[in-house]
């Protein structure tokens, strides 16, 4: 189970098996999506799959999840999301209102992002082999811009963002299933990112890289991008926005939140000058309202991220070995 937490075994997995048996230059860009051109048009290209327990959570359930995150994946890469495929795998024995709901919660989110879902596939598996319902996609964005947004295009000197708090998505999934009561809900931050990442390119920022915060939280996002870019991501802790709920939920599990899971979160990395600029339109969007430079980009201590923490000590933030949160995206 930790090869898919986002941690380090995921990372071996992926670099020694399948980097290994598919390297290709488009693999080769360690992106949320493969950028490439047909007949002059840029074009952004993704895949994830979703298998969350529980299906229906505080903020969001599966389809949701599965919509919003491909979306996102493609707005990392600089794209306007168009198109999505999806692949069911269903239990024998779910409810058709279940799978009712799930592919209500898609078209809504789907008709928010303005994609459409133009084809898919459905398996039906054995009782007991898939927890109710695991959904695939696939999503095309179209990239209008001629400014390359990848890790690649990381600089020494650029400032570090992050879109608003963090934690809350694995601490939803987590409530739930530990049957955890808290003086408020803790609701998932599942939500679709391309307005955000759309308004920062119109007003021709130079975003140089961006990353959603998925399986590994923070601590895993910003390690893909210091070893893909071989430069250094310093980190203030003090500066990383976490909910007291969160905080409270992580402290009672034993848990570090820059490794939780989000579903509505990124990372930008940009030239310094243009920090109050990209929060102010961060924090235009409901979801970005706690936008904050979190950190630095140097060049001191290549691929490695580094955290000074409230006390001032500074020590590497690191890949885990093994997994905090099963199953949660």
């Amino acid at each position: 189970m930790a090869h898919g937490g986002g941690g380090r075994l995921m990372q071996q997995l992926i670099e020694e098996i399948f980097v290994k048996a598919f390297r290709n230059p488009l693999l080769e860009q360690r992106h949320d999506g493969a950028v490439f051109d047909v007949g002059g048009v840029r074009l952004a290209f993704t895949t994830d799959s979703y298998v969350v327990r529980p299906l229906f959570f505080p903020g969001g359930d599966i389809g949701t999840l599965a919509v919003n995150g491909t979306v996102n994946d493609l707005s990392m890469c600089g794209a306007k999301p168009r198109w999505l495929s999806a692949a069911f795998i269903i239990e024998e024995g779910l409810p058709i209102d279940t799978l009712r709901q799930v592919a209500a919660s898609m078209q809504r989110a789907a008709a928010e992002a303005d994609v459409q879902l133009v084809t898919g596939d459905t398996k039906v598996v054995d009782k007991g082999k898939g927890d109710g319902v695991f959904i695939t996609t696939a999503g095309v964005g179209v990239i209008s811009q001629r400014r390359t947004v990848a890790p690649s295009e990381v600089r020494p000197g650029d400032a570090v963002l992050v879109s608003g708090d963090l934690g809350r998505h694995g601490m939803a999934i987590m409530s739930v299933r530990e049957g955890l009561k808290f003086e408020t809900t803790i609701e998932s931050d599942c939500a679709n990112l391309g307005p955000m990442v759309q308004d920062l390119l119109d007003a021709g920022l130079k975003i140089h890289c961006l990353r959603d915060l998925t399986r590994g939280g923070l601590a895993a996002g910003l390690n893909e991008i210091a070893q893909a870019s071989n430069l250094q991501i310093h980190v203030e802790e003090s500066s990383v926005p976490v909910g007291e709920e969160v905080r409270g939920a992580c402290e009672i599990l034993g848990l570090d939140p820059l490794y939780v899971a989000n579903e509505g979160r990124m990372v930008a990395f940009l030239p310094a000058d243009e920090t109050n600029r990209a929060l102010d339109l961060i924090r235009a969007h409901s979801h970005g309202a706690q936008a904050r430079r979190i950190g630095t980009v140097l060049d001191e201590l290549p691929g490695k991220v580094t955290l000074r923490s409230s006390i001032g000590a500074t020590r590497f933030l690191d890949l885990l070995s093994g997994e905090q949160l099963p199953r949660i995206c």
